[in-house]
């Protein structure tokens, strides 16, 4: 019974006998071979020829990538986007579809103990956080109101790749407290790295600990008193991080700074320029009919002094001049731009749209020869694209911010109920709170809104979501229509009409179905 759980070693055959073995090398040989030209084959991006050597073959780690070239980008990003027309309609189409003419809108969405809605506690803090958001107040310079500094750290991140924000507290804040200071991403120096006491470490710019969280930030300043002002002075203001919001969209793991949303479209954006500046010049050279006048000496005739006598040619309709002996007239007309010019220019233009993450037909402002399936399938994709960014937005910059206010306005009972201020121990409670980005009009109303109605009908969706998708805040709606109804049925019954028949005309108008005496043929009232 042993030997059957006894492990079954091979015997090894001699080495004497091996000769006896016959094994076809030719075969083994003709296998492997096949075996690598497959594997060639799927892995063509890893092969290393005359064709592939330029192409890096060594990854390189997210703090070399930024340290090597986040300045360069950052600059050729700042000249494009100013320069460029392309450029200029990117930053458009980021700040108008991130954060919209409103801003991200606070929605209260606190309960009470019963576990219905606390209206009251939920106008408090809304009429607050408006109050706030105030230029004059939200602003440490008294410039921008809080939907600005969103557009602000919107089109920083997209145009230098990140942005950071400052919170700063006390009386030197303004008449609430609480305010925000823009800071320039690139007054965080990207070069400065250094290692610390006790695991510690300074890495472009930003103290991490020994498990990578950020401890504090360093931005250029000569002192305190300049920290608004001044740039590139080697001096650094050390600010702490629960003082600092960073943010920017992370590409590689481990990465610690931004990179520009333009990085990938910065080269074909600065030679298409270049290519249209060329084409435009020679367009205008082509336009104006131009020649030269070749002599020949060899010809017979008269000498000609063209020093002395000067040659005049216009150009008349019907005519044409004479040359004196020996003048030869040369053309010259560079017939550009081509045919070959548009379809190259609309190449060029996709594959920049492509690395924005924008339709074409919109950064290009080019709406010929699209159907409504493609622009309509094309816009659906990138409103998904502008959605993702809208709630990086939000995780990364709004609820901070929020949650930051929310704590300082609570101790010093900045927001009141009425007469009574708000306890700071239900803090919890008054951050159930909702984030209402803007939204976009339905493609095609009447289709859309069909598609919505049965939506709801067959239980889908609420009409709570239908609300949101439109970017307007439910209880809001609700509360409107209430209003609306109660203001009609009121005005009907001022002028003697039955409340039960002004209830029914009311319905009647709302498109809903009559059981009363409105809903009844004329000859039976």
């Amino acid at each position: 019974m042993l030997e059957i759980f006894k492990r079954q070693i091979p015997e090894t055959p001699d080495i004497s006998q091996l000769h006896d073995v016959k094994i076809s090398n030719e075969s083994v040989r003709t296998k492997a071979s096949r075996v690598f030209r497959n594997a060639t084959r799927m892995f063509k991006a890893g092969v290393t020829d005359r064709l592939t050597s330029k192409w890096p073959s060594s990854p390189l780690p997210a703090d070399l990538i930024i340290e090597r070239y986040q300045r360069i980008l950052v600059a050729r990003s700042r000249e494009q986007c100013a320069n460029n027309d392309y450029g200029k309609q990117y930053l458009r189409l980021v700040h108008q579809n991130i954060v919209g003419p409103q801003g991200i809108l606070l929605q209260a969405q606190i309960k009470n103990g019963s576990g219905k809605l606390d209206n009251k506690a939920n106008d408090a803090i809304e009429m607050a956080w408006i109050q706030w958001g105030k230029k004059s107040i939200c602003d440490i310079q008294g410039k921008k109101s809080w939907r600005s500094i969103q557009r602000a750290c919107a089109i920083s991140a997209a145009k230098d790749g990140e942005f950071f924000l400052r919170i700063i507290r006390g009386k030197d804040a303004g008449q609430y407290g609480f305010a925000l200071q823009m800071i320039d991403s690139q007054r965080c120096p990207v070069h400065y790295s250094e290692k610390l006491k006790g695991g510690n470490f300074i890495r472009q710019g930003i103290e991490f600990n020994q498990f990578g969280r950020p401890i504090a930030y360093y931005f250029d300043a000569s002192g305190e008193e300049d920290v608004q002002y001044r740039y590139g002075s080697a001096n650094y203001t050390r600010i702490p991080a629960e003082d600092v919001i960073h943010g920017f969209l992370d590409d590689i793991t481990g990465q610690k700074r931004g990179l520009p949303w333009t990085a990938t479209s910065l080269f074909r954006m600065k030679q298409l320029a270049e290519f249209e500046d060329s084409a435009i010049t020679n367009a205008r050279i082509s336009a104006n009919k131009m020649g030269f006048i070749q002599w020949d000496k060899d010809a017979d005739g008269p000498e000609y002094d063209p020093e002395e006598d000067e040659i005049l040619i216009e150009s008349q309709a019907g005519e044409f001049p004479v040359l004196p002996q020996g003048a030869q007239l040369k053309e010259w007309s560079p017939n550009y731009p081509t045919g070959e010019f548009l379809p190259f220019h609309k190449a060029m233009l996709r594959s920049m749209a492509a690395g924005m993450g924008v339709l074409y037909n919109n950064l290009a402002s080019d709406l010929e020869g699209v159907n409504f399936s493609s622009i309509r399938q094309g816009t659906l994709d990138e409103r998904e694209h502008w959605k993702e960014l809208q709630q990086w937005l939000i995780e990364t910059l709004i609820e901070p911010v929020y949650n930051a206010w929310l704590e300082y306005s609570l101790l010093k009972g900045l927001i009141n109920k009425g007469n009574v201020p708000l306890k700071a121990i239900d803090i919890d409670r008054y951050k159930n709170v909702s984030w209402q980005p803007r939204r976009w009009a339905w493609i095609d109303p009447s289709s859309d809104v069909s598609a919505a109605e049965k939506s709801k009908n067959n239980m889908l969706t609420s009409p709570g979501a239908l609300i949101r998708e439109q970017g307007k805040d439910p209880q809001t709606v609700w509360a409107e229509s209430a209003r609306d109804v109660k203001a009609m049925i009121d005005s009907y019954i001022e002028h003697g009409i039955n409340k039960d028949v002004a209830e029914e005309m009311v319905l009647m108008s709302m498109g809903k179905k009559q059981t009363g005496a409105v809903g009844r043929p004329k000859e039976e009232i």
